[in-house]
């Protein structure tokens, strides 16, 4: 039995010292170190190359090197009978919620807009935290720990999900019936949605149109999520106020993409949260045993759902 890394960059060093420093035993390998295919029962991955898991006769469960596990759905060749799973891990959620807080305070202070003043002394109106509604699409464990932490400073935070969430931190609107409601509240708008058939480009011109004016969307979940013609046609009107972007659909984003000229568009280069190798080999070892034992695996994620 095996664990086999495969990522897209072959950026492997990190998480082999981190793997072997938790269990200098640990049976770890790449696919230019591994001699024997069938060798191999488990997969940790990120954005794999298509077609990369059916080399693999023996492989049982493929896991996410991060929270996300839109990129194995993405694989045409996914194995059927293998099992899912993803990371949940404390550093990626804290991560998390201090981008999206500072990402917040940054908006309501116009601090981005005066990083780009360029010698210009323009005073601009501020908000308080008190009078601002942040709305988090998206409720699993990232969107809860963002709301948890805004609802604390002081925002007043809204949550809409695919079902209702119970919450004594923030008001919890639930499937379609309640997702305009939800929108036409969130002042700042925060995508932390998995990735599916459902959620993909649902930043658009529709749901942009039913937040309230010179509203400012935070997106930090997946570039798919966002309809980047209508994003700019909806700051082009001034429907929309800003954008802070972290993910895109190509990354790095392009030099010569229009995003990059757009005054009121914010970009980060995909920092929000960051999986980090020595935090996260404690359950990848964890899951790997579960699986050699036949115990149940952590983390588990659901082909039907897609999170």
């Amino acid at each position: 039995m095996a664990l086999l890394l495969i990522r897209n960059d072959k950026n492997y060093e990190q998480w082999l010292k981190a793997l072997k420093d938790f269990d200098p035993d640990f049976p770890v390998f790449t696919p230019e170190t591994l001699k024997n295919p069938e060798d191999v029962d488990m997969a940790l991955s990120w954005k794999a190359p298509h077609g990369s898991y059916t080399k693999y006769p023996n492989l049982n469960v493929i896991g996410s090197m991060g929270a996300g596990v839109d990129h194995l759905f993405e694989d045409p060749q996914l194995p059927e009978n293998v099992k899912l799973t993803r990371v949940v891990d404390k550093y990626l959620v804290t991560d998390m919620q201090e981008f999206v807080l500072a990402q917040c305070l940054s908006i309501i202070k116009n601090l981005n807009i005066y990083n780009r003043s360029e010698a210009h002394w323009d005073r601009m109106p501020y908000k308080r935290i008190e009078d601002v509604t942040v709305g988090i699409m998206g409720l699993g464990v990232l969107g809860k720990a963002a709301g948890s932490l805004l609802h604390k400073v002081g925002f007043k935070v809204t949550g809409w999900s695919n079902s209702h969430k119970d919450l004594d931190y923030l008001t919890s609107y639930s499937g379609q019936d309640e997702l305009n409601e939800f929108l036409s509240l969130a002042e700042i708008l925060v995508c932390l949605l998995p990735l599916t058939e459902k959620t993909k480009r649902i930043l658009d011109e529709n749901l942009f149109n039913k937040l309230p004016d010179n509203a400012y969307l935070i997106n930090v979940a997946r570039g798919g999520h966002l309809n980047e013609d209508d994003l700019l046609e909806a700051l082009h009107s001034a429907k929309l106020s800003g954008a802070s972007l972290d993910v895109f659909d190509q990354e790095p984003l392009p030099k010569d993409h229009s995003f990059w000229k757009e005054p009121n568009i914010y970009i980060t280069p995909h920092v929000a949260s960051v999986s980090s190798p020595e935090s996260i080999a404690p359950q990848v070892i964890e899951n790997y045993n579960n699986l050699k034992n036949g115990k149940p695996l952590k983390n588990e994620v659901s082909r039907s759902k897609h999170y």
